[in-house]
């Protein structure tokens, strides 16, 4: 109960700042790409679709949770298990990411000049959306360098391979002004709480352990939530952004009818 109402009031947090930002009168400034006394730039509030997404992730881990602290078995406690193979939490993950990739491999084919960054990225969340979905493969391998390095040494190369993807994707964006922050900071959340947690989780024993699972699955669901809204917010900025914000980039213009075609699928 604590730790739900600790994510409740963050998520309505949330809701009141974009409320608040989203508010706010736009002047002639905002969209003057060159002024010097152009307002600061709004943070990306998160959609409704986000919210809801984050509501749906809490959920379903603090179901496994709460059925791993009771100690129930069968298929219902297998099917909403926070770890175990194919379960709903991992399968949620696993789609988010999945859609992320989607999403990105359709920006690279509208966006040609930015193709290489989005393929990356594409590439970086259908790698995600596979671990997770693909049963024990995570385990698997950690088990694997754990025997070979040992424990320590299995987190200290999950963490080097971390970075470095994370570092390729840095190169293949040098040249970009855009989403580049965005995309690269969700992804590192999603690290820190593979890797980082997974860590803890695996060092804890007892109740412990459930509470340390729960933590680093909770924090890489979210992480995939962020890691999705960021990619639409560059593919697809309509689909997210607050209809009355104006679009300060010239490319975005390729993306604005999305909502007017899913209202009017007949047109054009």
């Amino acid at each position: 109960m604590l730790l739900a109402v600790a994510v409740a009031v963050v998520i309505g947090r949330g809701l009141r700042m974009a409320d608040v930002l989203s508010e706010r009168p736009l002047t002639a400034l905002d969209a003057v790409p060159g002024s010097r006394l152009r307002t600061a730039r709004r943070r990306v509030p998160l959609p409704p679709v986000g919210v809801a997404l984050a509501a749906v992730a809490v959920l379903l881990e603090t179901a496994g949770y709460v059925l791993r602290l009771t100690g129930a078995t069968g298929p219902a406690a297998r099917a909403l298990s926070m770890d175990a193979p194919y379960s709903a939490p991992r399968a949620f993950v696993a789609a988010l990411f999945a859609v992320a990739a989607v999403a990105a491999v359709a920006g690279a084919v509208r966006a040609p000049g930015r193709r290489t960054w989005w393929l990356a990225v594409g590439l970086v969340s259908a790698g995600i959306a596979v671990v997770k979905a693909g049963g024990t493969v995570h385990v698997d391998a950690v088990a694997a360098l754990s025997a070979t390095v040992g424990e320590a040494g299995a987190v200290v190369a999950s963490l080097a391979l971390a970075v470095a993807v994370l570092a390729v994707l840095a190169f293949v964006s040098r040249a970009e002004r855009r989403d580049r922050r965005r995309v690269l900071s969700c992804l590192a959340g999603y690290a820190a709480a593979s890797v980082g947690l997974s860590a803890v989780s695996a060092a804890a024993v007892g109740q412990w352990a459930v509470t340390a699972t729960y933590l680093e699955e909770s924090g890489e669901a979210l992480a995939g939530v962020a890691v999705l809204v960021a990619v639409l917010v560059g593919v697809a900025p309509r689909l997210v952004l607050p209809a009355s914000w104006v679009l300060r980039r010239g490319d975005d213009a390729a993306a604005a009818p999305v909502r007017e075609r899913l209202a009017d699928p007949l047109r054009g």
